[in-house]
């Protein structure tokens, strides 16, 4: 290194702007050297909240701003809780009450106005007959990304994954995605069964393999774009060869078991009888349109997790710290109540309207 005495900067004391009497002139072509100096203090800090300074931010977000969030979300899965009581307490009792007191009227049995959803009691439980397995394939998928995302947040929620910890989050979000692909196979298997299906091994097949690979390609296409750009974001060679080798030797593995298992169960029985021909599905109203309800029906779960996204889009875009995981534990239940009581409306209206193909 060098050896000569700056004569700028000496290191018997701390160089300040105020110790800076004039300007620096600095010629074409001479070189500069950069120094620093360090002054240790003691802190009152624990060694363990260390990164507190920058995992708040300075409270620049206040906690309120989270139990806003979080009471949004109560008042949606309030709303959708009591939507539900009313249909299946008033309508359904005084449906069944109507049908009941028919059927006990011997006299009139033969003249039973049937109407709605008692119709499809034969057909409810059809197989689908548009792609049955890619609905399988995707239940499956959906359970697997569920369950590890709950765990991982929950992990998170009670300390075992901390942002401070830099890939901690990734790893975890890693490492039980390929665990619940063993759930992923069992539910799809489960699911195909009851659909009497045959080609098992196809379904087992597109289940370990579409949805995590629409994700590793989409990765791959990113991180292809950045390297070409020479980012420090970009993956590196061997980090994506370590991916792939999970992918294929724990994540595909375990979705053979799980299926393995889903196959040799019980197939799942339902309460009814299917009948042999299929009742024709009316024409559906311009509101009970199946289209229409699957586009409008995020917008409720949505609206109950809208302000914690937020932030984590915050976090993820703008280079901020994401930390108050038990938040997003509480949003991300109360989201999937709210889908599940949703899922529920929409499929009774379905059914009202004699559409039997729900699924």
């Amino acid at each position: 290194g060098y050896t000569k005495v700056l004569s700028t900067c000496t290191n018997l004391q701390h160089m300040s702007r105020k110790n800076i009497q004039s300007n620096q002139k600095v010629n074409i072509g001479e070189k500069i050297i950069f120094t620093y100096d360090v002054i240790w203090k003691q802190s009152d800090v624990a060694w363990s909240s260390r990164w507190d300074v920058y995992l708040n931010e300075n409270h620049l977000v206040p906690a309120q701003v989270h139990w806003y969030s979080i009471s949004n979300s109560i008042f949606v899965v309030l709303f959708l809780s009591l939507l539900v009581i009313s249909v299946l307490v008033r309508n359904l009792k005084r449906d069944i009450a109507g049908y009941n007191a028919i059927l006990a009227d011997e006299e009139e049995d033969d003249d039973v106005d049937e109407s709605g959803w008692k119709l499809v009691h034969a057909d409810v439980f059809r197989p689908p007959t548009t792609m049955p397995m890619l609905y399988c394939v995707l239940v499956g998928s959906g359970s697997q990304l569920t369950v590890s995302t709950l765990v991982t947040i929950g992990l998170a929620a009670i300390g075992f994954v901390n942002p401070s910890r830099r890939g901690s989050m990734m790893n975890a979000t890693l490492v039980w995605f390929m665990l619940c692909g063993i759930l992923a196979g069992y539910v799809s298997s489960r699911l195909y069964k009851a659909f009497r299906g045959r080609a098992w091994q196809l379904c087992t097949v597109c289940t370990a393999i579409l949805f995590p690979g629409f994700l590793f390609s989409v990765f791959l296409f990113f991180n292809t774009v950045l390297a070409f750009y020479h980012s420090s974001g970009s993956a590196p060679f061997l980090d994506i060869i370590i991916l792939a080798a999970m992918w294929c030797c724990v994540s595909i593995p375990l979705v053979f078991v799980g299926a393995f298992f889903g196959y040799k169960a019980e197939a799942i029985s339902f309460p009814t009888v299917t009948s042999t021909i299929a009742r024709a599905i009316p024409e559906p109203q311009l509101l009970l349109n199946p289209k229409l309800c699957i586009a409008m029906a995020g917008v409720v779960p949505f609206a109950a997790a809208y302000v914690e996204l937020f932030f984590i889009m915050s976090s993820l875009w703008m280079d901020q710290y994401y930390y108050v995981f038990g938040f997003t534990l509480a949003v991300f239940v109360i989201l999937l109540i709210s889908c599940a009581e949703l899922t529920v409306l929409l499929v009774y209206y379905q059914l009202v309207n004699e559409n039997h193909r729900w699924w």
